[in-house]
Formats: structure tokens, sequence, C-alpha cells
């Protein structure tokens, strides 16, 4: 079904927020995408092979920042696609729901991974030291290579965030490093277990972080940078308000606060003024532009 154009129009005096979200650097995006999938890929080959648990651990690192570089991309190519009549607020929540589901599927990585490592400090396997050193030294490469990619664009939210994730993976292929090395010069092979789980402790970290914000913006809750108390209190506090309630707060789209609920007022005919003292108060003070406010005259609800 067609939705008619002027349904999702933004009018003089609308928010200035845009549902199709702005290209950030797809290149970039898709260039670090490219290069940690793949070498994530030879990184899980590798362990396999080498028998590395502590390879394979930081291969599910590598994975996760490609995924999180994956859905920043994802989630600006779906947001390209404009409001429908089933979808009035366009698809700026496909890069949470992508992020939530990542989440999972990591938890369950990283429960394997323990699980693999406590085994294997009861029963040390074999590992080809060499083999692991190198994979891990060409994937530290990697990761540096990476980071300078990203490091193009500061001017995009999730590129910086992907290279903070990737930052935190070279500690993974630095680890991996010293377990094919430790193991090629002593035998010990109890390091790569124990390597492993120090690994396994930067994904939950940051698988933990993305359930929890995803999770937060699946619910539609508060922006976190954003106080909903304070704002309802400073809504009160501008002239020809009496009182405020059902008043709601949440993200559009990551970055994309909204507001909507009911203000009471002493004069009704004073609502134009009010509601324009109101929208530049919620801008300068909250960053709040997209706002939908219900007006009522005081003590008739």
């Amino acid at each position: 079904m067609n939705t008619p154009s002027h349904l999702h129009a933004h009018l003089k005096g609308d928010a200035q927020y845009k549902h199709q979200r702005a290209d950030r650097s797809l290149a970039i995006l898709a260039w670090a995408v490219g290069l940690t999938l793949v070498f994530a890929v030879v990184e899980v080959v590798a362990g396999f092979i080498s028998n590395s648990l502590a390879l394979i651990s930081d291969a599910g690192h590598m994975v996760t920042d490609a995924a999180s570089l994956a859905l920043a991309l994802f989630a600006q190519l779906v947001a390209k696609r404009p409001p429908s009549s089933r979808y009035s607020f366009g698809f700026g929540r496909a890069e949470a729901l992508a992020a939530f589901v990542n989440g999972l599927v990591m938890l369950a990585v990283v429960g394997w991974i323990v699980y693999e490592a406590i085994h294997r400090f009861a029963a040390p396997q074999q590992v080809q030291g060499g083999t692991v050193a190198t994979v891990a030294l060409i994937g530290l490469l990697v990761n540096i290579l990476v980071a300078w990619v990203l490091s193009k664009d500061r001017d995009s939210m999730n590129t910086r965030a992907a290279l903070i994730h990737v930052m935190g993976d070279m500690l993974g292929s630095v680890a991996a490093l010293t377990a094919g090395l430790v193991i090629y010069y002593t035998g010990w092979m109890q390091i790569d277990p124990l390597l492993s789980l120090l690994v396994s402790l930067l994904l939950l970290k940051s698988t933990y972080g993305i359930l929890r914000e995803s999770g937060h913006h699946l619910m539609e809750g508060v922006p976190v940078d954003i106080d909903y108390t304070q704002v309802g209190t400073d809504l009160e506090q501008v002239a020809g308000v009496a009182a405020v309630h059902d008043l709601h707060v949440w993200d559009m789209a990551p970055g994309e606060p909204a507001l909507i609920g009911h203000v009471e007022v002493h004069a009704l005919e004073q609502w134009p003024t009010i509601l324009k003292a109101i929208r530049a108060m919620l801008l300068e003070k909250h960053g709040i532009d997209h706002v939908t406010l219900q007006a009522e005259v005081a003590g008739k609800q």
C-alpha cells in the first residue's frame, strides 16, 4: 500500500528530524567490515588446525567487531528506506534489533569458549605454537589497519564506537600472540586456555554492552543522556504551563530523541506562544527536536 506523501511530510514548525539517516561514510565501514570478517574466518580455520583455543576466541572477538561494523553499515543502508504505511517511523530500529540478536549469539560463543577452556585445564592438548603466533601477529596488523581506516571518519558516532571495539580486539590478538610464543618456546600448553579465558572476559564485556544498549532501545527507554525528571520539571517552569502529564521520551532511532505528552495551560489562546517556548527549551537544554504535545486547559480534565 502506498502512503500519501503528505502524511510523512515535515512542514514549517515540525521537527528537523529526518527519518532517513544521512550517508555516514559507507565505503569506510564496508572496507572495515571486509577486512575484519575475512581475517576472522582465517583465524577460525587456523585455530582449529593449530588446536588453539586462544586463537579461536580471538577470532570470536573479531567476529563481534565485524558484526558491530556490519550492523552500523546495515542500519545505514536499511535506514535509507522511506517510512511506509506500516512503518511510519521508518527503519531506524533495525540496528538495535540486529545488535540484540548478535549479542545473544555471542553469549553462546563465550559459553562454549569457557567450557572448552575449563576442560583443557584438566586435560591439556597439544597446540602448534608457531602457527598460533604467526596468525595472531597478522591479526594484530589487520586490527591496526582497520583502526587506521576507521580513524578516517571522525564524524560518525557508529564509526567511533566501532573503533573502540577494534582497539579492544587488539588486546585479543596480543593475547593469542603471547600464547603462541609461550607454547613455542616453553611448551607450556595451559597458557592457551588461560589467555582464552581472558579474551572471553573481553567478549563478555562487549556483548553485555551490546545487549544492554540494544535492549534499552528496543524497550523504548529514555535516552541515557536525557534526565526524564528534569525534562518534566523544565516543562512545568515554562511561562503559562500549569502542569504536565502523560509524558514520554524515547529514541525514534539511535541518537534521535522524541517527546510526546499533555500540557495543561492557564489560557488556551496562549498555546502557540507557549509551544514555541517549549520547543526552544527542549532543543537547547535536552537536544530534543521531535516534539508532539497536546494542550489542555488546567483544571478541566
